[in-house]
């Protein structure tokens, strides 16, 4: 198969490229990171190419256009994933670049596409367990949650031959934005635990997140359109956050925090970060929500209907990612 892949320069997208390519797939990229798409297209090993689209690319949906010509799939990782962010940047990145794959598959009649979305759209500020993917969903907590509704929208909307992943937590190699947000925390200075570190935390192992793409790629005529993807092995915030310390050989010095207190002082900083345009604030609402409740997925349909099984559990996982970041400082931030 031919097979174009948005974000392929990311963190979720340079491991689709890389598993794609070594199944003898032909695959191409695309990104607005000129060193990230070389370091990916090192380490390929296969029939892969990248097609850049810097920021100063006028028409996008027309490089994607080209790009995507006799393709036979399209899997969409471009995003951008943060807690906070500028509302129009997550607009354009998360809603945009989607009308723009749709209005791409549309024209070139691509077979398949698989767009990456996000369980944040369940987030709610209370405990929610076995979540299904025709749960109601409350309203967004955050920007990021809410364009990401918007992007399964329009997916839902066109008539494109479209699968929606909703994997949970993603960590992993060359993951920039959830494990080394916690690391730096642990690095710096005490951990807050809220609710007593007692809620429940699904996390996803990037390579079990691939094996979800791989078999919407490969799936024919779906009943389901939507999954939820996760490890399935929840585990306390307190009992990961002592996992993750252990693993990176970092001190682990939790400290409770009444969650009203949490939320109280993520408030403040919010206020500050908009006072101060393009700093992040280092606690957010949504962050010690995320924290203090405990979110849990339903796989029954990604088992019944994908035959999805994580094949990498999170103590293994944790050990690799810790493993690689040890011997790949340098790459780390790329």
């Amino acid at each position: 198969m031919k097979i174009l892949i948005t974000g392929g320069t990311g963190f979720l997208g340079r491991h689709v490229v890389w598993r794609l390519a070594v199944l003898g797939h032909t695959v191409c990229f695309t990104g607005r990171n000129a060193a990230a798409a070389r370091q990916v297209l090192a380490l390929s090993n296969g029939d892969v190419s990248f097609v850049s689209l810097e920021h100063g690319v006028a028409d996008a949906a027309a490089v994607l256009n080209r790009a995507a010509g006799q393709a036979d799939a399209l899997v969409h990782c471009a995003a951008l994933s943060a807690p906070w962010g500028d509302k129009q940047a997550f607009y354009r990145a998360n809603v945009v670049s989607t009308e723009e794959v749709l209005a791409v598959c549309t024209a070139q009649q691509t077979p398949r596409l698989v767009h990456v979305s996000t369980p944040s759209l369940y987030f709610e500020f209370r405990d929610r367990l076995a979540i299904c993917e025709d749960a109601p969903l409350p309203p967004p907590v955050n920007e990021y949650a809410r364009t990401k509704l918007v992007a399964e929208q329009r997916v839902a909307d066109s008539p494109v031959d479209a699968i929606i992943l909703r994997p949970r937590g993603i960590f992993g190699p060359w993951d920039q934005t959830l494990l080394p947000r916690l690391l730096r925390v642990m690095q710096n200075g005490r951990i807050p635990l809220f609710n007593q570190g007692r809620a429940l935390l699904d996390l996803t192992y990037v390579d079990n997140v691939v094996d979800a793409i791989c078999l919407a790629l490969a799936m024919r005529q779906p009943e389901v359109r939507t999954f939820n993807i996760s490890n399935g092995q929840p585990l306390a915030a307190g009992r990961l956050f002592e996992q993750l310390a252990t693993a990176f050989a970092l001190p682990y010095r939790p400290v409770r925090v009444p969650f009203r207190v949490g939320v109280s002082l993520a408030h403040l900083l919010e206020i500050a970060a908009r006072l101060a345009p393009g700093w992040e604030p280092p606690l957010t609402r949504y962050t010690v929500g995320a924290i203090a409740f405990s979110q849990t997925l339903d796989l029954s349909q990604a088992q019944q209907h994908l035959g999805y099984t994580p094949g990498v559990s999170v103590a293994e996982g944790i050990m690799r990612t810790a493993d690689w970041f040890a011997n790949h400082q340098e790459l780390a931030s790329c």
